[in-house]
């Protein structure tokens, strides 16, 4: 049984709530900076969306071109550190921008650079960010402590998006992005006060079933001097990449569903992006309408926090595929122009089923994959997810055109069906069971 008041214990120790709270800080950073990023670039003389779309694209590259070695780094040193210096590398690249804001002098090139620094932050960050996370919270109460970092992060972007343009609206792009560049600071600071030594052993369990090649995760379950020793050797770069992917593609069940995901990912993005304000604009209503669902989906994120905490499922990677299919209601609902009550309620249901798969996609990855190889595994999801993103926002306007925006949102929602449908048929995605599950399983034989 899991209580609440268990839940909410993980509270009292130092060092998770020092990692929550930069966590927090850090996402409400992010959620001030693209409202104050684009208005503030639209707003100098002479800019136009081309200006906007070269500083996003110097933003969005190195991010991608480096998450892969973002996953060696936080695999080869202290994960401390490593978010460490991603926080301070993203507030140096948000106090230049907003010194080249405020004083006037914005050549584009150098807008160009301090953005980049942006992406490079992010590709350092996010994988050291999966693999700390088991160094902190105990083993046993892992689906809490992402639950709990889910809320916060959750929170953040409903407070960001709403102070960000205040603060742009009343001070300015320049102010609103060296409070970001602030916050970001202030969170590396918190995660130096860390000073984590060593990950903590992981108790060995019973191989889980459903794998191609099963899962080691009695090696994640090695003593900390083992995992020192492994985290210690030096292989080349490519070598750990060479790593990384086996263990990335020895598990079905992550590259299942990393492709389910890539597909999911660019439907969403072309429904979100494009597809939703379209319609929105041509038959809800306009901005205010696109607003209550924004506002709708987020509400249902801190609403999935608090399921995300209570289920405990014996198959997690079952379940979290599972809660894939009705992401596609609020599109469905949306191509056959319901009531926009209706659509709200689809984009709440959506925040809750996204917010449980998170929590127990990360759980489940924690708990099966070696801590020494986690990062980079890490690394290689998140590529893989986000891979066919931009594909979705180049072609949802040509899809607009060519069949109506209506039918093309209808397409998005066939397009998450039918991939979580094919992940279904992994038996790896089907069979592989909790810890606990497996565990009792092992006892009645």
């Amino acid at each position: 049984m899991h209580s609440f008041s268990r839940d909410l214990g993980l509270l009292k120790d130092r060092r998770f709530t020092l990692l929550l709270t930069a966590r927090t800080i850090s996402v409400l950073g992010s959620a001030f900076a693209p409202v104050a990023l684009a208005f503030g670039i639209l707003g100098l003389p002479g800019a136009n969306a081309t200006t906007l779309s070269v500083v996003l694209t110097a933003e969005s590259l190195p991010m991608i071109v480096f998450m892969l070695a973002g996953g060696v780094i936080a695999d080869r040193l202290p994960r401390q550190r490593v978010m460490m210096a991603g926080e301070f590398v993203m507030a140096a690249g948000f106090f230049a921008l907003a010194a080249m804001l405020l004083t006037g002098w914005t050549p584009l090139p150098a807008l160009s650079a301090a953005a980049a620094l942006s992406g490079l932050a992010t590709a350092i960050t996010f994988p050291a960010l999966t693999g700390i996370i088991p160094e902190v919270v105990p083993l046993d109460r892992l689906q809490t402590g992402n639950a709990l970092l889910g809320l916060g992060a959750n929170a953040s972007r409903v407070a960001g998006a709403v102070l960000g343009g205040g603060t742009v609206v009343l001070f300015g792009g320049g102010w609103a992005l060296g409070v970001s560049g602030a916050m970001f600071a202030l969170a590396g600071v918190l995660i130096a006060m860390l000073r984590l030594d060593r990950a903590p052993a992981r108790d060995t369990l019973p191989a889980p079933a459903g794998n191609a090649i099963p899962a080691s995760a009695g090696d994640a379950a090695a003593p900390d001097a083992a995992d020192a020793v492994a985290r210690g050797k030096r292989h080349s770069v490519v070598g750990d990449l060479r790593e990384g992917w086996r263990e990335f593609s020895s598990r079905q069940w992550i590259w299942v569903v990393v492709l389910q995901f890539s597909l999911m990912v660019m439907a969403i993005q072309a429904g979100h992006g494009v597809l939703g304000p379209l319609l929105a604009k041509e038959t809800l209503g306009g901005p205010a309408a696109w607003s209550a669902f924004l506002a709708g989906e987020a509400v249902g994120t801190i609403a999935g926090v608090l399921v995300s905490m209570r289920v405990r499922p014996k198959r997690p990677i079952l379940v979290a595929v599972l809660l894939c299919l009705p992401t596609a209601l609020p599109y469905l609902l949306l191509g056959l122009d319901s009531p926009l009550w209706a659509i709200v309620a689809g984009a709440f249901v959506l925040g809750v089923c996204f917010d449980v798969f998170g929590v127990l996609w990360q759980t489940t990855m924690q708990r099966e994959v070696p801590a020494e190889s986690l990062s980079r595994v890490s690394s290689y999801d998140i590529l893989g997810s986000l891979m066919f993103g931009p594909i979705g926002l180049m072609f949802a306007g040509p899809a607009a055109y060519l069949f109506g925006t209506e039918e093309a949102l209808l397409g998005c929602a066939v397009i998450i069906v039918l991939s979580t449908l094919a992940a279904l048929l992994s038996p790896g995605v089907r069979n592989l069971r909790a810890p606990e599950a497996r565990l009792s399983h092992a006892d009645l034989k």
